[in-house]
């Protein structure tokens, strides 16, 4: 498989990019810089800077449906129509008035158009944080004991759903019902521990050949497991923490990784300078076409 070395794709100064997604329609990456609560959209092929929004709340992931966007922001979901004011589509159960609780983090639509989004513990650290189901309206609890839910994909055949509590430093698989939306019991699928890789698995993607890519946040990395779960290749990333990959360009071959800075200091953000920026690598392989929010 040839593959070119990672690169910037745009110089920025992000202090928890994340949720990178690939509209094939509009030939278009969105992102979201977390902590300051930014939403970037990006066409590579028109160059210049991405534009930005502001939401006034940190936004954990993005997603894309035929009117716009649809955000898990910190106290909820959003639509963000192209034209209009937002339009909220469910509250986050675990996010109080006060502006304080645990925020939704990871997420991605499956293949009939659900949005499975996770939360973070407020603290990083006591499982309280749960997955969540938005389908047809409705929000559902999935899974719970979770500390900070993450990894969330699909395999290539739709018989698993992937996902990881990073705390645990495990990836663990569900099967998975597309038609009904129901998980089956889950099992350790990889093991950061036991492969001896350093950091833990945050946000991934899955590629034509059903391949899972995992960016390891504090382990400076991006990796690639078969679907047995056998790692396959390991690519340096040049900063601490890569956040998340997704698969974009015209022939889905460039992966994009998303990056941080929170967590570094003055030396480290001089001893890192590309952290924070979105990063790009050629791939000898093809990802998946992202499927958008049908709710």
């Amino acid at each position: 498989m040839q593959e070119s070395g990672i690169e910037v794709a745009v110089k920025l100064d992000m202090s928890l990019g994340e949720s990178p997604v690939w509209s094939v329609e509009r030939q278009t990456l969105y992102w979201t810089d977390i902590n300051n609560g930014h939403v970037y959209a990006w066409r590579p092929q028109q160059g210049g800077a991405p534009t930005r929004t502001e939401l006034g709340e940190k936004v954990g992931c993005v997603a894309f449906d035929e009117a716009g966007l649809v955000v898990a922001a910190a106290s909820g979901i959003l639509r963000l129509p192209a034209s209009g004011e937002p339009e909220r589509l469910a509250g986050n159960p675990e996010w109080r008035q006060a502006g304080q609780g645990n925020r939704f983090n990871d997420g991605r639509c499956d293949a009939a158009g659900r949005l499975w989004v996770g939360t973070i513990a407020s603290d990083e650290a006591s499982l309280t944080a749960a997955l969540y189901c938005l389908d047809r309206g409705e929000l559902s609890r999935r899974l719970s004991g979770i500390g900070i839910s993450n990894g969330l994909a699909f395999s290539l055949d739709r018989r698993w759903l992937y996902h990881t509590d990073s705390l645990s430093r495990r990836i663990l698989r569900y099967s998975f019902d597309v038609d009904s939306g129901m998980l089956g019991e889950g099992e350790t699928w990889v093991d950061l521990e036991t492969l001896g890789l350093p950091g833990v698995p945050d946000g991934a993607a899955v590629d034509s050949e059903g391949c899972y890519w995992s960016a390891l946040y504090d382990g400076g990395r991006v990796v690639r497991f078969s679907p047995e779960g056998e790692l396959v290749a390991e690519h340096e990333v040049p900063c601490p923490h890569p956040t998340m990959v997704a698969f974009g360009g015209r022939d889905l071959r460039t992966l994009y990784i998303t990056t941080a800075t929170q967590h570094l200091d003055a030396e480290g953000k001089e001893r890192w300078p590309l952290a924070g920026s979105l990063l790009q690598m050629q791939t000898g392989v093809a990802g998946l076409a992202e499927p958008g929010f049908g709710g």
